[in-house]
Protein backbone atom coordinates (compact mmCIF):
# COMPACT_ATOMS: atom_id res chain seq x y z
CA UNK A 1 0.00 0.00 0.00
CA UNK A 2 1.02 3.74 -1.03
CA UNK A 3 2.44 5.77 2.54
CA UNK A 4 2.45 8.49 0.69
CA UNK A 5 -0.70 10.06 -2.14
CA UNK A 6 -1.41 12.52 -4.18
CA UNK A 7 -4.58 14.66 -3.36
CA UNK A 8 -5.99 17.57 -4.15
CA UNK A 9 -2.47 18.75 -5.83
CA UNK A 10 -0.06 17.94 -3.51
CA UNK A 11 1.65 14.78 -1.54
CA UNK A 12 0.04 14.01 1.96
CA UNK A 13 -0.02 10.75 4.09
CA UNK A 14 -2.00 8.25 2.91
CA UNK A 15 -3.91 7.71 6.52
CA UNK A 16 -5.19 11.27 6.07
CA UNK A 17 -5.82 11.27 2.86
CA UNK A 18 -10.40 11.06 2.06
CA UNK A 19 -13.23 12.78 3.27
CA UNK A 20 -15.66 10.72 5.33
CA UNK A 21 -18.38 11.80 3.42
CA UNK A 22 -16.62 11.36 -0.36
CA UNK A 23 -19.17 9.70 -2.88
CA UNK A 24 -16.43 7.63 -4.63
CA UNK A 25 -15.79 6.02 -0.58
CA UNK A 26 -19.57 6.11 -0.22
CA UNK A 27 -21.26 5.21 -3.52
CA UNK A 28 -18.63 4.57 -6.00
CA UNK A 29 -19.67 7.76 -7.74
CA UNK A 30 -15.87 7.90 -9.73
CA UNK A 31 -13.61 6.18 -12.27
CA UNK A 32 -9.85 5.69 -12.32
CA UNK A 33 -7.03 4.98 -14.39
CA UNK A 34 -3.59 3.01 -13.94
CA UNK A 35 -0.54 3.65 -16.31
CA UNK A 36 3.12 1.93 -16.95
CA UNK A 37 6.19 4.69 -16.03
CA UNK A 38 9.12 3.81 -17.33
CA UNK A 39 12.00 6.27 -17.22
CA UNK A 40 9.98 8.67 -15.08
CA UNK A 41 7.12 8.93 -18.15
CA UNK A 42 4.01 7.67 -18.72
CA UNK A 43 3.96 5.37 -21.86
CA UNK A 44 0.70 6.65 -23.72
CA UNK A 45 -0.08 9.39 -21.42
CA UNK A 46 -2.24 11.38 -24.35
CA UNK A 47 -4.55 7.97 -24.52
CA UNK A 48 -4.91 7.60 -20.97
CA UNK A 49 -5.67 11.23 -20.04
CA UNK A 50 -8.38 11.25 -23.09
CA UNK A 51 -9.89 8.06 -21.77
CA UNK A 52 -9.93 9.16 -18.08
CA UNK A 53 -11.68 12.25 -19.34
CA UNK A 54 -13.99 11.14 -21.48
CA UNK A 55 -14.95 9.15 -18.63
CA UNK A 56 -15.51 11.79 -16.70
CA UNK A 57 -17.51 13.52 -19.15
CA UNK A 58 -19.79 10.60 -19.35
CA UNK A 59 -20.01 10.78 -15.39
CA UNK A 60 -20.87 14.53 -15.32
CA UNK A 61 -17.77 15.22 -12.94
CA UNK A 62 -16.02 18.36 -13.76
CA UNK A 63 -12.28 17.38 -12.70
CA UNK A 64 -9.86 20.05 -14.89
CA UNK A 65 -7.85 18.00 -16.96
CA UNK A 66 -4.78 20.02 -16.51
CA UNK A 67 -5.08 18.90 -12.87
CA UNK A 68 -5.25 15.75 -13.57
CA UNK A 69 -1.68 15.74 -15.53
CA UNK A 70 -0.22 17.46 -13.34
CA UNK A 71 -1.23 14.43 -10.57
CA UNK A 72 0.33 11.97 -12.85
CA UNK A 73 3.17 14.02 -13.90
CA UNK A 74 4.07 14.39 -10.20
CA UNK A 75 3.40 10.90 -9.49
CA UNK A 76 5.38 9.65 -12.87
CA UNK A 77 8.43 11.83 -12.05
CA UNK A 78 8.95 10.63 -8.20
CA UNK A 79 8.24 7.01 -8.78
CA UNK A 80 10.60 6.48 -11.76
CA UNK A 81 9.92 3.28 -13.08
CA UNK A 82 6.84 1.42 -11.75
CA UNK A 83 2.68 2.12 -12.29
CA UNK A 84 0.84 5.19 -11.24
CA UNK A 85 -3.02 5.61 -10.48
CA UNK A 86 -5.37 8.30 -10.85
CA UNK A 87 -8.43 8.35 -9.30
CA UNK A 88 -10.92 10.64 -9.45
CA UNK A 89 -14.38 11.12 -7.49
CA UNK A 90 -17.34 13.51 -7.65
CA UNK A 91 -16.28 14.53 -3.85
CA UNK A 92 -17.90 14.94 -0.89
CA UNK A 93 -21.50 15.34 -0.94
CA UNK A 94 -25.15 14.75 1.43
CA UNK A 95 -26.57 11.62 2.20
CA UNK A 96 -28.86 9.87 -1.08
CA UNK A 97 -28.30 9.48 -4.64
CA UNK A 98 -29.04 12.87 -6.00
CA UNK A 99 -25.67 15.05 -6.91
CA UNK A 100 -24.25 17.87 -5.09
CA UNK A 101 -25.28 20.88 -6.85
CA UNK A 102 -21.65 22.48 -6.96
CA UNK A 103 -19.37 19.36 -7.22
CA UNK A 104 -15.78 19.51 -5.57
CA UNK A 105 -14.14 16.25 -6.86
CA UNK A 106 -11.86 14.48 -5.81
CA UNK A 107 -8.03 13.75 -7.38
CA UNK A 108 -6.51 10.63 -5.49
CA UNK A 109 -3.02 9.28 -7.52
CA UNK A 110 -0.52 7.00 -6.07
CA UNK A 111 2.16 4.57 -7.36
CA UNK A 112 4.20 1.45 -7.20
CA UNK A 113 7.35 0.60 -7.87
CA UNK A 114 8.35 -1.84 -10.94
CA UNK A 115 7.02 -4.93 -11.31
CA UNK A 116 8.95 -6.61 -14.24
CA UNK A 117 8.09 -9.97 -13.15
CA UNK A 118 4.01 -9.54 -14.06
CA UNK A 119 4.93 -8.09 -17.52
CA UNK A 120 4.40 -10.66 -20.60
CA UNK A 121 3.57 -13.14 -17.59
CA UNK A 122 1.56 -16.47 -18.39
CA UNK A 123 -1.88 -16.33 -16.85
CA UNK A 124 -4.11 -19.39 -16.04
CA UNK A 125 -7.66 -18.39 -16.66
CA UNK A 126 -11.11 -19.90 -15.10
CA UNK A 127 -14.32 -19.12 -16.35
CA UNK A 128 -16.46 -16.98 -13.90
CA UNK A 129 -20.10 -18.28 -13.07
CA UNK A 130 -20.26 -13.98 -12.84
CA UNK A 131 -21.77 -12.42 -16.05
CA UNK A 132 -20.64 -9.18 -17.64
CA UNK A 133 -23.35 -6.83 -17.71
CA UNK A 134 -22.94 -4.85 -21.64
CA UNK A 135 -26.40 -3.24 -21.20
CA UNK A 136 -24.46 -0.89 -18.44
CA UNK A 137 -22.62 1.69 -19.27
CA UNK A 138 -20.25 1.13 -16.35
CA UNK A 139 -19.21 -2.14 -18.75
CA UNK A 140 -17.22 0.36 -20.72
CA UNK A 141 -15.84 2.65 -17.76
CA UNK A 142 -12.91 2.18 -15.17
CA UNK A 143 -15.22 2.75 -12.66
CA UNK A 144 -14.62 1.99 -8.54
CA UNK A 145 -17.09 -0.77 -8.60
CA UNK A 146 -14.97 -3.70 -8.98
CA UNK A 147 -17.14 -6.42 -6.85
CA UNK A 148 -17.85 -8.63 -9.49
CA UNK A 149 -14.10 -8.84 -10.57
CA UNK A 150 -13.32 -9.66 -6.83
CA UNK A 151 -15.95 -11.92 -6.32
CA UNK A 152 -14.87 -13.57 -9.94
CA UNK A 153 -11.30 -13.41 -8.81
CA UNK A 154 -12.06 -15.46 -5.25
CA UNK A 155 -14.44 -18.05 -7.10
CA UNK A 156 -11.90 -19.39 -9.86
CA UNK A 157 -8.94 -19.27 -7.29
CA UNK A 158 -10.89 -22.59 -6.09
CA UNK A 159 -10.15 -23.86 -9.19
CA UNK A 160 -6.26 -22.84 -9.36
CA UNK A 161 -6.77 -20.04 -12.09
CA UNK A 162 -5.12 -16.65 -11.54
CA UNK A 163 -7.57 -14.65 -13.11
CA UNK A 164 -11.35 -15.12 -14.07
CA UNK A 165 -13.00 -14.89 -17.30
CA UNK A 166 -16.58 -13.21 -17.51
CA UNK A 167 -18.81 -14.11 -20.67
CA UNK A 168 -21.70 -11.26 -21.11
CA UNK A 169 -25.41 -12.00 -20.68
CA UNK A 170 -25.62 -13.42 -24.11
CA UNK A 171 -23.15 -15.87 -23.34
CA UNK A 172 -20.06 -14.42 -25.52
CA UNK A 173 -17.02 -13.44 -24.12
CA UNK A 174 -16.39 -10.10 -22.59
CA UNK A 175 -13.11 -9.72 -20.75
CA UNK A 176 -10.69 -10.83 -17.65
CA UNK A 177 -11.12 -9.30 -14.76
CA UNK A 178 -8.03 -7.33 -15.37
CA UNK A 179 -7.78 -7.64 -18.52
CA UNK A 180 -8.91 -7.32 -22.35
CA UNK A 181 -8.96 -10.77 -24.34
CA UNK A 182 -7.18 -11.56 -27.79
CA UNK A 183 -8.02 -15.01 -29.50
CA UNK A 184 -5.65 -16.12 -32.51
CA UNK A 185 -6.93 -18.05 -35.56
CA UNK A 186 -4.09 -18.03 -37.84
CA UNK A 187 -3.60 -14.65 -38.67
CA UNK A 188 -6.74 -13.31 -37.36
CA UNK A 189 -6.67 -11.77 -34.11
CA UNK A 190 -9.87 -11.23 -32.75
CA UNK A 191 -11.24 -9.32 -29.77
CA UNK A 192 -14.55 -8.44 -28.66
CA UNK A 193 -16.19 -5.20 -29.26
CA UNK A 194 -16.85 -2.56 -26.92
CA UNK A 195 -20.59 -3.21 -27.19
CA UNK A 196 -20.12 -6.88 -25.57
CA UNK A 197 -19.03 -5.30 -22.45
CA UNK A 198 -15.66 -4.29 -22.83
CA UNK A 199 -13.42 -1.54 -21.42
CA UNK A 200 -12.13 0.30 -24.12
CA UNK A 201 -8.27 -0.49 -22.75
CA UNK A 202 -5.31 1.54 -23.74
CA UNK A 203 -3.00 -1.80 -24.60
CA UNK A 204 -5.99 -3.28 -26.57
CA UNK A 205 -6.50 0.41 -28.58
CA UNK A 206 -2.56 -0.19 -29.07
CA UNK A 207 -2.78 -3.60 -30.22
CA UNK A 208 -5.37 -3.49 -32.91
CA UNK A 209 -3.88 -0.52 -34.79
CA UNK A 210 -0.38 -2.33 -34.71
CA UNK A 211 -1.50 -6.00 -35.13
CA UNK A 212 -0.82 -5.52 -39.34
CA UNK A 213 2.61 -4.59 -38.27
CA UNK A 214 3.68 -7.50 -37.13
CA UNK A 215 1.51 -9.85 -39.81
CA UNK A 216 -1.65 -9.92 -37.88
CA UNK A 217 -5.23 -9.03 -39.16
CA UNK A 218 -7.42 -7.19 -36.58
CA UNK A 219 -10.88 -7.87 -36.45
CA UNK A 220 -13.81 -6.70 -33.56
CA UNK A 221 -16.49 -9.06 -33.65
CA UNK A 222 -18.46 -11.00 -30.46
CA UNK A 223 -16.62 -14.51 -30.09
CA UNK A 224 -18.75 -17.41 -28.82
CA UNK A 225 -17.35 -19.43 -25.79
CA UNK A 226 -16.17 -22.09 -28.10
CA UNK A 227 -13.64 -20.02 -29.92
CA UNK A 228 -11.53 -20.51 -26.89
CA UNK A 229 -10.91 -24.12 -26.86
CA UNK A 230 -10.21 -23.70 -30.74
CA UNK A 231 -7.67 -20.69 -30.92
CA UNK A 232 -4.14 -21.10 -31.76
CA UNK A 233 -3.61 -18.82 -28.85
CA UNK A 234 -5.23 -16.45 -25.87
CA UNK A 235 -3.65 -13.79 -24.65
CA UNK A 236 -4.68 -10.65 -22.36
CA UNK A 237 -3.22 -6.72 -22.19
CA UNK A 238 -3.31 -4.45 -19.78
CA UNK A 239 -1.14 -1.60 -19.18
CA UNK A 240 0.82 -2.90 -16.21
CA UNK A 241 1.18 -6.64 -17.48
CA UNK A 242 0.90 -5.55 -21.13
CA UNK A 243 0.72 -9.04 -23.25
CA UNK A 244 0.12 -11.70 -21.03
CA UNK A 245 -0.36 -15.31 -22.68
CA UNK A 246 -3.53 -17.30 -21.44
CA UNK A 247 -4.84 -20.41 -21.29
CA UNK A 248 -7.76 -22.04 -19.87
CA UNK A 249 -6.33 -25.47 -18.82
CA UNK A 250 -2.56 -24.89 -17.01
CA UNK A 251 0.19 -22.60 -17.34
CA UNK A 252 1.03 -21.52 -20.67
CA UNK A 253 4.50 -21.79 -22.48
CA UNK A 254 6.31 -20.96 -25.05
CA UNK A 255 4.21 -23.39 -27.37
CA UNK A 256 1.65 -21.39 -26.67
CA UNK A 257 2.71 -18.37 -28.19
CA UNK A 258 2.71 -18.01 -32.23
CA UNK A 259 5.54 -16.53 -34.51
CA UNK A 260 3.22 -13.32 -34.57
CA UNK A 261 2.46 -12.95 -30.80
CA UNK A 262 5.86 -12.67 -30.07
CA UNK A 263 7.10 -10.02 -33.07
CA UNK A 264 3.83 -8.59 -32.02
CA UNK A 265 4.91 -8.43 -27.99
CA UNK A 266 9.21 -7.33 -28.97
CA UNK A 267 7.46 -4.65 -31.35
CA UNK A 268 5.53 -3.59 -27.85
CA UNK A 269 8.93 -3.09 -26.03
CA UNK A 270 10.43 -1.26 -28.70
CA UNK A 271 7.03 1.00 -28.64
CA UNK A 272 8.24 1.43 -24.81
CA UNK A 273 11.54 1.87 -25.58
CA UNK A 274 11.03 4.53 -28.40
CA UNK A 275 8.33 6.94 -25.99
CA UNK A 276 9.94 6.20 -22.36
CA UNK A 277 13.75 5.98 -23.14
CA UNK A 278 14.25 2.31 -21.40
CA UNK A 279 12.91 -0.86 -23.19
CA UNK A 280 11.05 -2.96 -20.21
CA UNK A 281 13.38 -5.97 -21.19
CA UNK A 282 16.64 -3.45 -19.37
CA UNK A 283 14.42 -3.20 -16.46
CA UNK A 284 13.49 -7.19 -16.12
CA UNK A 285 10.81 -7.94 -18.10
CA UNK A 286 10.83 -11.22 -19.93
CA UNK A 287 8.92 -13.27 -23.02
CA UNK A 288 8.00 -16.10 -22.52
CA UNK A 289 9.47 -17.43 -25.86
Amino acid sequence: MAKTVWIDGGFREASDSVDAADRGLLLGDGVFDTSLVVGGRVFLREAHLDRLEAALGLLDIPAPRAAIESAMDALAAREGNGSIRITVTRGPGPRGLKAPAEPHPTILGSSAPLAPASMFAPIRLGLSAVRRNETSPLSRLKSLSYLDAVLAAREVAKSGASEALFLNTRGTLACSSLANVFVVEGFDLATPPLKDGVLPGILRAWILAHAEDYGLRPIERSIPRKALDEADAIFLTNSLRLVSPATLSGPATSADVPETLRRLMEGLCEAIALECGTDPRALGARLLV
